[in-house]
Parts: structure tokens; sequence; C-alpha cells
């Protein structure tokens, strides 16, 4: 059985440096914590896969899905490994909260890019994703 992800978007981040900071921040001990309102209804399939996150239309990077805890506040907390993996930029649509992505659809590390979209410059690919032109 393929493995199942979440995607999420990494608000006011403007590449993977910047997740990296953000997500170093939220870092307890060998676990990052992304809090979210709702339990995933799928969440006993997504430990052991990813969350894959969005920075500027394109997925990124990901982080391994540890488990989730309940917090105090009725919130999860996404618990994940603190590892950040660069992936392939992929496009993606920007959306609030997280989506399922299947493993057939997610973008792998080390994965060749041969179409030279990760080399555009962050706003450029943007625009062209607003365009509906990648």
């Amino acid at each position: 059985m393929s493995a199942l992800h979440l995607s999420k978007v990494a608000i006011a981040c403007r590449d993977l440096e910047s997740l990296a900071r953000r997500l170093d921040s939220r870092r307890e001990g060998e676990v990052v914590k992304i809090v979210t309102r709702m339990r995933p209804k799928r969440c006993a399939e997504l430990v052991g896969g990813c969350i894959y996150w969005i920075v500027q239309h394109r997925l990124i990077g990901r982080q391994e899905i540890l488990g989730f805890e309940d917090r105090e506040d009725g919130r999860i907390n996404i618990l994940c490994d603190p590892t950040l993996q660069g992936v392939p930029p992929a496009p993606m649509r920007a959306h609030q909260g997280w989506r399922y992505l299947k493993d057939e659809d997610a973008p792998q590390p080390g994965a060749n890019d041969d179409s030279g979209l990760a080399a555009l410059p962050p706003r450029l690919y943007g625009k062209l994703v607003s365009l509906a032109l990648l």
C-alpha cells in the first residue's frame, strides 16, 4: 500500500531556507509540532507519510509525519521529524489548511527535474501559475 501525505501552505515563506528557519523555531527536542484545527480522518494512514510544503505555488520540501497529539485548546499537533528535505519543485495551487496527497502525486527527493521549472525565480513561477501557464 502506498503512503498518504499532506500538503500545506507555508504562509509568508519565500523559499526553503525561510521555511527551515520557521520550522526550527517550532522544534521541541526531536519533534517539530505543526498546529492544525482538525484531526485528519485518515491520520492512521498518514503516520510514516510526509507533510509537503507549498511555497509560492510549488511543493518545495517535505517532513516525515511521526504522529498526532491533542492539545489542551482543542486543536491538534502534527508531530514531524525536524529534518526538512528539499524536493524538485512541483506546481501546486494554494489552499487553506491541509489537503491529502497521494504518493504517486508527490515529488520525491533526489528525483530529476528535466523540466527546468526549478530554475525559475519564485516570483516568475508564481505569475505563470496564476496565469494557468504551468
